[in-house]
């Protein structure tokens, strides 16, 4: 039987590697085509990826939580099917660390392949491997020794048994990302928030009248992201110079208006699927794409091109209680809109016979921009524009 090396296939524009959480296949199991191999993880989305041939799988060339380029080989499979790929020379370059000509030659004579020789742990300067270091993997191989299996990219996961009220926990590969993220964030854009009060009486009111009905005949969820989400994109047209990116000294305007939506996961990590061309929505499509993108975020079923490309985003803060706060800049975007809690307040209500004191249901929306691009006024309207159009939405829609 021929061998054939699985690579980690390209999953979408800017991603580079993935993590591997777990296979779904043990080394011996028969594989059919298609049948799914392992489960990965990008900073955008969870994936699986299939068998391309029929086969067994010989060897996992990564084990799970460490991290493998696109284009890797993660895996060996036998296979009698003729497009298999042939051996990989040991003179293939790592981006990671240099070989020297001894080491390749060691590593060669020795039957050593290229992605065996990049588990060994180096000793020499910048991790790189030398003799003495392929020597001892050759020794320790030929003897059967088991040994701790090294993985120089991946942090070392480590829990401190001295402190005996304390757990370290080591963060997960997309809390590192959303991590890193946020501090890349705040060091380029230069944060500031503007919060605008907006009465949204009419809407609670409309939707709580036509929810059941609307459930019932179209198997939808009638939530006010929908309302929300429509509301910006009226906002966006009106101002759109908050619909830009900053590249060095230039302004980027985007003529498409893509929607991201701040989704919290079961976990605890956050994800940010994206509606394309959200201004060509009705409010029917805007709820359906709506519902259909947070149910799969939520399940880790969207495709990494479903989480790219935004070019302005709203997070609800108000699912989980919160009236308002000051939420950073999703790069390369300029401004990001949270939304808060809807609250029933007493209100001063003017009407054309005098002012009246009623019960209106209330909502902060917090709008965080680059002031670098956006100065106070533009920050400013933009957030007391999407608040009036939600205080003038038309309850009569015919949905």
């Amino acid at each position: 039987m021929a061998e054939y090396n699985l690579p980690l296939p390209a999953m979408g524009e800017s991603i580079a590697e993935a993590t591997i959480i777990r296979w779904l296949k043990k080394e011996g199991d028969f594989v059919k085509k298609e049948d799914l191999l392992v489960e990965i993880a990008t900073d955008k989305v969870n994936s699986e990826i299939s068998s391309p041939v029929n086969g067994i799988l010989k060897k996992k060339l990564f084990a799970p939580n460490e991290v493998a380029k696109v284009g890797n080989f993660i895996a060996i499979l036998e296979t009698e099917e003729k497009f298999s790929l042939e051996y990989i020379p040991i003179i293939e370059k790592s981006k990671k660390r240099f070989y020297s000509p001894l080491v390749r030659t060691i590593a060669k004579k020795e039957g050593i392949r290229f992605y065996e020789l990049e588990t060994i742990e180096g000793t020499g300067e910048k991790e790189r491997v030398t003799k003495k270091d392929i020597l001892k993997y050759i020794r320790i191989k030929k003897n059967n020794i088991v040994i701790p299996k090294y993985n120089r990219y991946n942090r070392i996961q480590s829990i401190n048994k001295n402190q005996k009220n304390e757990e370290i926990i080591e963060m997960d590969r997309m809390r590192r990302i959303t991590a890193e993220h946020m501090i890349r964030s705040k060091n380029i854009s230069a944060h500031v928030t503007s919060f605008v009060e907006a009465d949204v009486t009419n809407i609670v009111k409309w939707r709580e009248k036509i929810k059941d009905t609307f459930q019932k005949n179209t198997g939808e969820k009638l939530t006010l992201m929908s309302v929300f989400v429509e509301c910006v994109v009226k906002a966006i047209k009106d101002l759109p110079m908050i619909n830009i990116s900053v590249n060095g000294t230039s302004i980027i305007k985007k003529k498409n208006i893509h929607i991201g939506l701040a989704t919290a996961l079961p976990n605890g990590n956050l994800i940010v699927p994206v509606i394309k061309n959200a201004d060509s929505y009705n409010l029917i499509g805007l709820i359906k794409i709506i519902n259909d993108l947070i149910k799969r975020a939520k399940s880790n079923q969207l495709k990494p091109e479903e989480t790219q490309g935004g070019t302005y985003t709203i997070s609800n803060i108000g699912s989980f209680g919160n009236l308002f706060g000051t939420p950073i800049i999703h790069q390369p975007q300029v401004a990001i809109l949270a939304i808060g809690l809807i609250q029933k307040k007493l209100s001063i209500i003017e009407t054309p016979k005098g002012d009246l004191i009623g019960i209106r249901h209330k909502i902060y929306l917090s709008h965080s921009y680059d002031h670098r691009v956006i100065d106070g006024v533009l920050g400013g309207c933009f957030a007391k524009k999407v608040a009036l159009y939600l205080e003038k939405f038309n309850c009569y829609t015919n949905i």
